[in-house]
């Protein structure tokens, strides 16, 4: 039985990205001093990431796309029926189109919202980091044969930005870093992958964009794909980015 009074709702709304500034604000701060709803947000995050890797290991196989194919065409059409068969592979055509951008659009929602858990998932660990130091020449090197890819850290002293640490977490399944850093009274994560591991053309942000009620800033450098995500101000992201995007160049 939980003993803390927290709207339940509300902590599930500001997981699915649906609650409002102020609410996620609010649930932000709430998570930062109560270990019961922490712990059930870290479920809860668990439960979906679980989930959503079950889900991708069950595809349609090329075989199996092959005999669809095959059916669908399994007679060539006589004379007469060319022009309806004609119109029927347009109509085919423009909904195979839909499907795929569809299936795009829902595998970037799904990228941005697995970015979002494992954001969520540190700001509700007790223990979040694999590697703690507020010295980029430490946290870099760790990462040094844990992850198949190298990336550089910017340096953040005298700057408002302090390194809490760094986590190896997994990203469509494939290892990614991921950085913390703290501005004021918040983190921001900084998640590096390899661009590949992503399976689709990702779309770069232009700048920092709301996404489930964070502020998000991504683009690609050299084969790996760089997420800025926090509740931090659009400006602090933004500028965080920027220092992390100078160093990698």
């Amino acid at each position: 039985m939980m003993s803390c009074d927290f709207d339940r709702a509300a902590l599930a709304a500001y997981l699915d990205g649906e609650s409002s500034p102020e609410q996620s604000a609010a649930a932000q701060q709430h998570l930062r001093t109560c270990t019961e709803c922490a712990a059930e947000i870290a479920a809860m995050v668990r439960l979906r990431r679980q989930t959503r890797a079950a889900g991708s290991r069950f595809k349609p196989t090329a075989d199996f796309r092959r005999k669809v194919q095959a059916q669908v065409v399994s007679r060539r059409p006589g004379f007469p029926a060319m022009r309806f068969a004609t119109a029927a592979a347009l109509s085919l055509a423009a909904l195979i189109l839909v499907i795929v951008w569809a299936r795009q659009d829902a595998t970037q929602a799904d990228t941005f919202r697995e970015v979002a858990d494992l954001h969520v998932s540190d700001l509700a660990s007790a223990n979040p980091y694999d590697v703690v130091s507020s010295d980029r020449h430490t946290v870099k090197p760790w990462f040094q044969g844990r992850i198949p890819f190298a990336f550089n850290l910017p340096e953040f002293a005298g700057t408002e930005f302090v390194l809490l640490g760094g986590r190896i977490v997994s990203l469509h399944q494939q290892p990614a870093a991921q950085v913390i850093v703290g501005v004021g009274q918040h983190k921001i994560s900084v998640l590096v992958a390899q661009e590949s591991v992503l399976r689709t053309v990702f779309p770069l942000s232009h700048g920092v964009v709301v996404r489930d009620s964070f502020n998000v800033e991504t683009w690609a450098n050299h084969g790996l794909r760089f997420f800025v995500i926090g509740d931090a101000d659009k400006a602090e992201v933004q500028k965080l980015a920027l220092a992390l995007s100078n160093a990698n160049q």
